[in-house]
């Protein structure tokens, strides 16, 4: 399979990340297959030369390989195992790829479900937001045997400027809950920073030339912090997910019994933001609930 541009492929949920993914599988040439439950979001993959299918078993009826990049565990629970789903398509020899962010335990259930109609599968959530989604930039996380990622790694460098096999099946979603802890904080402190810079009388730019070049500097700084002087909340990646992520990340905490008190604030402050209308916002609009406890008031 390796680099062979003729191996069907299909993808499932081409919404805010999906669509872009998508486009670069298509673009790097494979004939690609694609679903999405709101059928208008797949136009202008159908345009590009993607077959749209009517259902998910539909989809990945021809496949050798299946991606899919979903909201939550629900939606993977109904799109994998549902009545018209992945599993009633599928056949042995394929290879399934959940690039969704998912509970490690979700990626251990798909791999032994696929696995008893000899099918593969790999859990290989992506980092990255929109832009880099589009610009085929992502960076992908993977769990599963190499034998398995080896073959269908063109396809996910289609999509990616790295890939890192983490290990066994689940690896990969335990490593995007650990990289998102780490986002989450930097949200959060990033936010709290501003805040407490507005109201001690600094301006926001000075503070932000700043961050961006000592030592505790960040893309993230650097890109969230410009926004957020903008009151930029454009979506790249929506308040209501990250939201869904903490929940994830503390559950899997409870788990192996590691405290993560930062995450326990950040989710307070989350909710507080979804709670005043946010949700759909970019995750940047957690500072809203900061600045809302802190009696700051803005226009937007």
């Amino acid at each position: 399979m390796t680099n062979d541009t003729h191996v069907p492929v299909a993808f499932l949920g081409t919404g805010l990340m999906g669509e872009g993914m998508a486009h670069n599988i298509l673009k790097a040439g494979y004939p690609l297959t694609v679903w999405n439950r709101t059928k208008t979001k797949t136009a202008d993959l159908e345009a590009a030369g993607a077959s749209v299918a009517a259902t998910p078993a539909e989809a990945v009826r021809e496949a050798d390989v299946v991606l899919y990049c979903l909201s939550d565990d629900n939606a993977v629970e109904e799109v994998v195992f549902g009545e018209t789903g992945v599993l009633t398509g599928a056949r042995a020899g394929q290879v399934a790829i959940d690039t969704s962010t998912v509970h490690p335990e979700t990626s251990r259930r798909q791999a032994e479900a696929y696995g008893e109609r000899g099918i593969d599968f790999l859990d290989a959530p992506v980092f990255g937001s929109k832009a880099e989604a589009a610009a085929g930039e992502l960076w992908v996380v993977v769990g599963g045997r190499s034998e398995v990622l080896e073959p269908v790694r063109p396809i996910l460098a289609a999509m990616s400027q790295s890939i890192h096999h983490m290990g066994e099946v689940g690896a990969g979603a335990t490593m995007k809950l650990v990289g998102n802890l780490v986002v989450s904080l930097q949200l959060q402190a990033l936010s709290e920073a501003f805040v407490l810079a507005a109201k001690g009388g600094l301006e926001l730019p000075d503070v932000h030339a700043v961050l961006s070049e000592i030592d505790i500097r960040s893309p993230l700084i650097d890109n969230v912090g410009q926004a957020l002087i903008d009151r930029d909340f454009t979506t790249s990646f929506a308040l209501s997910n990250l939201l869904k992520d903490t929940h994830l990340i503390s559950r899997l905490g409870a788990e192996q019994g590691v405290p993560l008190a930062g995450l326990d604030a950040v989710r307070e402050t989350v909710t507080a933001a979804v709670n005043q209308g946010h949700g759909d916002e970019n995750a940047s609009a957690l500072i809203k609930a900061v600045e809302q406890q802190a009696g700051v008031q803005r226009d937007t």
